[in-house]
Order: C-alpha cells, then structure tokens, then sequence
C-alpha cells in the first residue's frame, strides 16, 4: 500500500505560539516511515519547510503520489507536541487542498490525542490517532477495518467513536532513523543554541520520552507522559549516522534530559554538540562537568518560578531553594556555553524578586527570561484545574482566557494575537 505522511508548511502569523519556528526533523513521521516500510508499504515522507514547499506543492506530491493513506501532523514535530499552535488553520489548510486525492486521511498530534472531535469536524479528517503515534499508523496500515484499530477516534453518523484509549508506545527499542541527506541540508538551524561557534547541520534526536514530574502547566496527560529511556546502542547508532551525513550539533527533544552517564560518557568521544531542556535540580556538579565535556552547548533549564511559592504552585515537587537552584545554574555556566533558566509568568512571584534573582543570575552569565504567560493546554494539569476534563470547546476556552488574562506577550509570540475562532476561520469549517 502506499501511504503519505506529511508535515505541513507551518505559518504562526497572529499566534500565540511560543516554539521555535524554524525547521525541525518530523520525528513521529520517522518513526511511522520506518514501521510502515517494515510491513513492506511504499512511503512517502513531505516536510514543508524542511522542503520549501507550501501547502499547494505538498498536495500536490501527494496527489501524485497516489496514496491509499495520508498522514497530516497537527504540530510541527514530537519537540513541539506541548506547546502546538493551537489553531488547526495550518493541516486544515492542507487537507483543503489535498480535496480527498489522498485516500483516507490520519490526524496525529496532541489535539486529536486530547479532543478528537472536534479535531475531526474542523480538519474533515476520516480519523485520529489518541497519544504517540507510531505504531497506531502501522496498525492503520495492516486493516481495512480502522474501527478495529486501537486509540483511535473517528465520527460515526455525526458522533464520536472509538475506545477512548490513548496509546504510549513501548519506544524502547526504536531503531535509529535514517534522514535523508538533502533534508538534513535543509536543517542548518542549531536549535536553542546561541555559542558563537557553530559548525555543521542540526538535526533532532530523541534519547528517551516522557516524564516522571506533573507539573501543572505541562501539556502532557494525553501524550508522551511516562518517562521511558530509548535503548543506547540506538541512540548512538543514529547520531553516529547524523554525524557521517555533516550534522554537527543534535538537539535531544527529550521532555527531560535526565543524567545518562553513559550516553554523556559516548559523546565525549563524538564530533558534535548538542542541547538539552532538563531540570537543573537532578543535576550534581560532576556531572554537569561531564556534560560539558560530552560537548553540551545550550541547556535550557526548566526553573519555571523564582520562588518556593511559585515552584509549589507550579506542582514542581522541587526541594531546593533559589539560591541552591542558582548555584548549579552558575556552576552549569561553567561548563556549558550557555544556560537558560526558563521562567513561566506567575501570579506567586512578586515582581521586584523575580527581578532581583534574574539580574543575579544573568550578571553571573545564564540567561533568565522575562517570563512567559502560562497557556492552559487541554492536556495539562492546570486546564483541568481550571475547567475539568476537556470538551470539544477546550481550545476554545484556553484561547479565550489566556488573550483575556494577560496584556503583553513573550518577545517570541506575535504582539497581537487574534482570537482562535479567526484563526480557524476560513480552512476549518467542515
């Protein structure tokens, strides 16, 4: 069978969206390709920045093509499954296009996996994968009989159907994927890495998926929840491959880089670079020292708060005070070109000490963000403290309140974000 996956041509104007938006490697898409050619199907694998194809060029292919299956992402990347823009407009305006020339279609992404109806009558989707991916698009691929398909959803005469499940996979034993070298010459950004000495493409790896915590702003109840480590000859075969192909920084888009002697201990011996996003409280100076060695270039340190207050409001489980939290970061600084300690707006945090330890910190070489206004996915703790379980308004709700409850935006979001409903206005109308 021939099967499509796509990851469409993103645009963020008057979004609220708060990742990067530079190209990042499809990872889910990845994973999916080399299942799916394990069952023996033909696969064709788009990216639309990645490629430099809009919307119109990727249907195109696909029409092309001629798939039996399509699969669209509703974020652009595994990286930015907690933070996605959360207008549809983007893999609606694709579908829109593809105008059913695609076979049957799959949406995979965290608004499907917290919200599939809704999900389904805006993007005119045949159905929804709930959670991680992978598996359940090779599982797609083996039936004709999709009602058959665990943690999925589809709408049945108007309502929604399925098991209600939402899949984690195993991912353990995923094998090292392989890109292909002209998309990897398309990825010359280094994501979060701001050293002045940089050499070589980037690329995305994943080390290991989920997380032990549940902090209350995280989006991660519906997807890729549970901390589960990738097997490390894995791990090492692929970035040996990324490294052969001119790759010479890898970012982990790990939900927590936790300290992994042996991998650290593997990269010291490697050519390239990397960053990681992790808690610097899990971290003892030798091994941040070692982390420097293996060739750690940018940490972004998920602080969140600067106080006690902020941090237990935050559901962070952090044991340490601010001026422990602040040495390590001064200590990492010493190791590693650059440290980020990411902070979230918070209505704990009084205003002259949030300054006050941002000042300390940066006149000490890490950089503190002005902190970011918290959105409250559907999928994470403090939506469902808010308003409960999520229904098929969500997105619509957390949108409204979130443009309703600040005034200023991080210097990474547009300054005039529009409302959800005109966002989606002219694609999601199914």
């Amino acid at each position: 069978m021939r099967v499509a996956l796509v990851n469409p041509f993103w645009t963020y104007e008057e979004s609220i969206y708060f990742g990067c938006r530079q190209p990042h490697l499809p990872l889910e898409l990845g994973y999916s390709k080399a299942m799916l050619e394990a069952d023996g199907h033909d696969v064709l694998m788009l990216d639309g920045q990645i490629q430099q194809q809009d919307n119109s060029q990727l249907a195109a292919r696909v029409a092309d093509f001629g798939p039996a299956m399509t699969v669209i992402s509703t974020a652009p990347t595994y990286l930015f499954w907690r933070c996605a823009p959360p207008e549809l407009r983007v893999p609606a305006d694709f579908l829109n296009r593809l105008a059913g020339r695609g076979g049957r279609t799959v949406a995979v992404g965290p608004h499907g996996s917290a919200t599939p109806a809704p999900t389904l009558r805006k993007l005119g989707a045949d159905i929804v994968v709930r959670g991680e991916c992978e598996e359940v698009v090779a599982e797609l691929g083996r039936r004709d009989d999709w009602s058959a398909v665990a943690y999925t959803a589809y709408l049945q005469n108007g309502e929604l159907a399925g098991d209600g499940l939402v899949h984690a996979s195993p991912f353990v034993h995923h094998a090292p994927l392989e890109w292909p070298s002209d998309w990897l010459a398309g990825h010359t950004h280094h994501h979060h890495r701001f050293d002045e000495k940089q050499f070589g493409l980037g690329a995305e790896v994943e080390a290991s998926r989920g997380c032990p915590y549940n902090c209350s702003f995280c989006a991660k109840i519906d997807f890729r929840d549970a901390y589960r480590r990738r097997n490390h000859d894995a791990v090492t075969a692929e970035i040996d491959r990324l490294i052969a192909q001119g790759v010479g920084y890898i970012y982990f888009i790990d939900e927590i880089f936790l300290p992994q002697k042996a991998l650290l201990e593997a990269l010291v011996d490697r050519d390239v670079k990397f960053g990681v996003q992790t808690r610097i409280d899990l971290w003892k100076p030798e091994l941040l020292e070692l982390l420097g060695a293996a060739g750690c270039v940018s940490i972004e340190a998920g602080l969140e708060s600067l106080t006690m207050e902020g941090r237990a409001m935050l559901a962070k489980r952090c044991r340490l005070g601010t001026e422990e939290l602040a040495a390590l970061l001064v200590d990492a600084r010493r190791h590693v070109p650059f440290v980020q300690a990411n902070l979230i707006g918070s209505v704990e945090d009084d205003p002259a000490l949030v300054e006050y330890w941002r000042k300390h910190l940066i006149d000490r070489g890490v950089w503190a963000n002005e902190p970011v206004p918290l959105y409250p996915y559907p999928s994470s703790p403090s939506y469902r403290e808010l308003w409960g379980d999520p229904d098929d308004l969500a997105w619509e709700r957390a949108h409204k309140h979130y443009l309703a409850s600040f005034g200023t935006f991080s210097d990474i979001q547009e300054k005039h974000p529009r409302a959800l409903t005109e966002l989606e206005a002219a694609c999601c109308s199914h």
